[in-house]
């Protein structure tokens, strides 16, 4: 993986200070430049960037990510108890794996796996922020979930749908110009699939 300074070089080209309504130099100094000689994985927080618009800076093949329909709701998502996002509009994932070894568990099953490892799954937009730097990582049947994306409802429950990101198929629903493209969509939290691994990651930090 890059150095964070060369990732927050990356997302600027890409076009984050647009997307954020700010200039370049404004965006830099919110990284707080002096913090950005490390490694890891440079996270875009939700709060500069909603998920729904980060999709769209995911590429592959010359064409743009996407949200599917029936995810408008996509910044309802929040995260889960027990994972603690730093409050900051930039911050660092370190050691984040996709899972492959979780593949064909469900998203219920694999939570209580993944913490025994002491490790942490990811946020929807952590998801996306990783696959911004290292887009090969997205691969057709080695896709995967981030289950630390959760929708709360009124009652306390959460709703049953678990955010993912895998490869348009170009369905009807979807659009045929949309086949092969990045694609945040959901699974229910219960069911299996054996193309979706389960992502997550050592842990997080602030950049200061």
């Amino acid at each position: 993986m890059a150095f964070l300074v060369d990732q927050l070089d990356r997302l600027l080209d890409l076009g984050l200070a647009d997307l954020a309504g700010v200039d370049e130099e404004t965006l830099a100094d919110r990284a707080e430049g002096e913090a950005l000689a490390g490694s890891g994985t440079l996270v875009v927080h939700p709060s500069l960037i909603r998920p729904s618009t980060l999709a769209t800076l995911l590429q592959r093949k010359g064409k743009p990510g996407y949200v599917v329909p029936d995810m408008s709701d996509l910044c309802d998502f929040t995260p889960i108890d027990g994972v603690e996002v730093p409050l900051t509009p930039f911050y660092v994932l370190d050691g984040i794996d996709r899972g492959d070894d979780l593949r064909d568990w469900s998203p219920d099953e694999a939570l209580p796996e993944i913490a025994s490892r002491g490790r942490t799954p990811l946020t929807i937009s952590e998801g996306i922020s990783w696959l911004l730097q290292r887009p090969e990582m997205l691969e057709p049947n080695h896709c995967f979930m981030t289950i630390a994306s959760r929708k709360p409802k009124k009652t306390g429950a959460l709703d049953k749908r678990t955010p993912g990101i895998w490869i348009g198929g170009g369905s009807p629903r979807d659009g045929k110009e949309r086949d092969g493209a990045p694609k945040v969509g959901w699974c229910w939290s219960g069911n299996r699939h054996s193309w979706l691994g389960i992502a997550s990651a050592d842990g997080r930090r602030p950049l200061a």
